[in-house]
């Protein structure tokens, strides 16, 4: 099995996600959009993982890799119909490009937090064994304002209503981080961007709390990701399935 990971900054990779593909037999290529990796052909891919990174989707002009990245990821969930998993502006990018609307937050979330599942939610594979919800990591100052036509709320909370959605059956987005490590946060803080979010939000001094307050709950970020892990290979699973079904030669019976 292959994954296409596309990256928007090095420091925002896969992260927990690494160790669990490795030992589950997953082999995958990072396509670094800023530094001007081109994005290979598709069709050799098993799923698409989209990760986070600074830049708004609506920063075409300063970031022109974004237009062959909304439309790869277009032709990835609606003409392939292949599993996908967008993490924050991931997720973003995800509804932008099947024709949803991102725009700047009501505030920003940055840190621990929670998120609600929604009815949906509750009976979603991707989110199969969280409960009515999940304790998870913040850093966003942008967000889905309105889904893509016939897209299907998952999570919520009251900072941002759209935390998490699904498209069609193997196309997920969701708004936070669930591949921390504890080298996250001393990378993340190093970035202009993150940086200043953090002087805004906690003052002189916000990395070192936010880092303090991370590092307890690693653990528990560990097993969210791991979870999150085991379902969305049984989306991709599912989607296998659904492919192998379609395929599959069908008899015509005798009159």
């Amino acid at each position: 099995m292959k994954f296409l990971v596309l990256q928007h900054i090095g420091c925002e990779h896969p992260g927990a996600f690494r160790a669990l593909w490795k030992a589950s037999g997953i082999t995958w290529d990072s396509v670094e959009l800023d530094q001007g990796d081109p994005i290979p052909p598709l069709d050799v891919y098993d799923a698409m993982l989209v990760m986070g990174g600074p830049m708004d989707v609506w920063q075409e002009a300063e970031h022109p890799w974004l237009v062959p990245e909304k439309a790869a990821i277009r032709d990835w969930v609606l003409t392939h119909n292949k599993p996908y998993l967008g993490l924050c502006l991931g997720h973003q990018l995800l509804a932008e490009a099947l024709g949803g609307y991102v725009g700047p937050g009501a505030v920003s979330e940055v840190g621990p937090g929670q998120v609600s599942l929604t009815p949906e939610g509750l009976a979603d594979l991707l989110l199969d064994g969280f409960g009515d919800g999940m304790d998870v990591f913040q850093w966003h100052s942008a967000e889905v304002k309105e889904m893509p036509q016939g897209a299907v709320h998952l999570a919520e909370n009251d900072a941002c209503s759209v935390q998490a959605f699904r498209y069609g059956d193997y196309a997920y987005g969701l708004q936070f981080h669930v591949e921390l490590t504890a080298e996250t946060v001393p990378e993340w803080r190093d970035i202009p961007a993150y940086a200043a979010s953090l002087t805004e939000i906690f003052g002189p001094g916000g990395a070192a709390r936010l880092e303090a307050d991370v590092i307890p709950r690693l653990p528990a970020y560990a097993e969210t990701a791991m979870r999150l892990h085991q379902n969305f290979m049984s989306v991709i699973a599912q989607h296998r399935a659904a492919v192998s079904d379609l395929s599959f030669p069908r008899r015509t019976p005798h009159a």
